[in-house]
């Protein structure tokens, strides 16, 4: 049951995170492929960047690896939160805020020293952070939770 709570929780979140980051790099008039082929680089080094499609599908496929890893790590959790059914957006909320500081003030910078923290100014907090919250740790608190029966 926790796999399939896993892959679940993978599928959704990671497909919501994803359409946001294509949005996000649309709306900034930037090339899709090139930010998968950026996402491909953080383990794989610069050969994604010059790897045209192919980059791009390591690319997708890294970031769901990432989400995968993201979802295991709560749903293992899960049954360790006290009446996570009741408490799944709370908990949710605070998990997409945790991935988001690890990710954008540790993980980021440690691969790329330019990159996460506050450089872009106050919209380049709130928009990851909203994304993380709302798309990333909200669903996956949401299907963990969804095995666990509601209060009475």
């Amino acid at each position: 049951m926790r796999a399939r709570l896993i892959a679940a929780a993978t599928l959704v979140a990671g497909t919501l995170d994803i359409a946001s980051a294509i949005v996000t790099t649309l709306v900034r008039g930037k090339s899709v492929m090139r930010m998968l082929q950026g996402v491909a680089s953080g383990p794989f080094g610069e050969w994604p960047l010059a790897a045209g499609w192919l980059g791009a599908a390591v690319g997708l496929a890294v970031h769901f690896a990432i989400m995968a890893a993201m979802a295991a790590a709560f749903v293992i959790a899960a049954p360790l939160l006290p009446r996570l059914h009741a408490l799944r957006l709370l908990y949710g909320a605070a998990y997409g805020a945790l991935l988001y500081l690890v990710m954008y003030w540790v993980v980021l910078p440690l691969r790329w020293p330019s990159a996460g923290g506050a450089g872009g100014g106050i919209v380049s907090v709130l928009l990851p952070l909203a994304i993380h919250v709302l798309l990333v740790g909200i669903p996956i608190a949401w299907i963990a939770a969804s095995r666990q029966r509601s209060p009475r």
